[in-house]
């Protein structure tokens, strides 16, 4: 892709107005590839080089989507199903990009999924040595006493390795035998809630991802979409970010 002007890049990518943008450029607040860059003439290419404002990277390529979906139960996370099972094409399909998810949620586990056509990105929020934080909210079987509570964040000996959560609490009353509780750790391991809940003699019933790293649901309702802000992008480059540095 030819090289574009900073300025146009930043505005086109929405950052402010072109004037603004060089008037930020021209305050030092913009950094290409690390490199605080104050001349106007300065030209970019938005597909390659990475651009921070004010310490926050921007994505200046326009062609990359980032979308947020709260899945509904009963939908696998993968783009096609041998077994013929609901699948993130049926969300997926309206768009002209080819969108991919980030990470996986279980068909019978709805909530909070990241889908984008940024392949990098996916591939390293979804780096299994890359623990996001995540928050879920189970209802699980039984009544859960503050003695499980601890258990879950002193830690547990699993099959593949001790667990421990980040933070967990029970909301409201349990009722019917059965207790929401609501945890929050950074594991990327396969089906750890339910197998925490489980190793504590309470297996999860139903569970609800509803935040993933900075993002959250927050009133989007199931099956339903929106692109993410530009903040909310922000904030996940700046994790993917921190992430290859781990990683590298």
């Amino acid at each position: 892709m030819p090289t574009e002007r900073l300025q146009k890049v930043l505005a086109a990518a929405g950052v402010a107005s072109r004037r603004a943008s060089e008037n930020l450029i021209v305050a030092g607040k913009v950094t290409v590839n690390g490199v605080v860059v104050t001349e106007l003439g300065s030209r970019v290419d938005p597909e390659v080089d990475k651009i921070t404002v004010n310490g926050s990277p921007i994505q200046v390529d326009v062609s990359m989507r980032y979308i947020m979906l709260n899945k509904p139960t009963g939908v696998v996370s993968t783009m096609s199903d041998e077994h013929g099972r609901r699948d993130l094409t049926e969300f997926t399909s309206q768009f002209e990009e080819r969108l991919y998810n980030v990470g996986r949620l279980d068909a019978e586990t709805s909530g909070l999924l990241i889908l984008t056509n940024d392949g990098a990105i996916a591939h390293v929020l979804a780096h299994p040595s890359f623990e996001v934080s995540k928050t879920y909210l189970a209802k699980v079987d039984g009544e859960v006493t503050p003695s499980v509570l601890r258990q879950l964040k002193t830690g547990i000996e699993l099959d593949d390795g001790f667990i421990a959560v980040d933070a967990v609490s029970v909301k409201g009353q349990p009722s019917r035998g059965q207790t929401l509780i609501e945890l929050t750790l950074h594991s990327g391991r396969n089906r750890i809630v339910r197998r925490l809940c489980a190793a504590v003699g309470h297996p999860v019933i139903e569970l609800h991802r509803k935040s993933f790293g900075p993002l959250t649901l927050g009133s989007l309702g199931s099956g339903a979409m929106r692109d993410l802000s530009k903040v909310e992008v922000s904030s996940i480059l700046a994790l993917a970010g921190d992430s290859e540095g781990e990683t590298a």
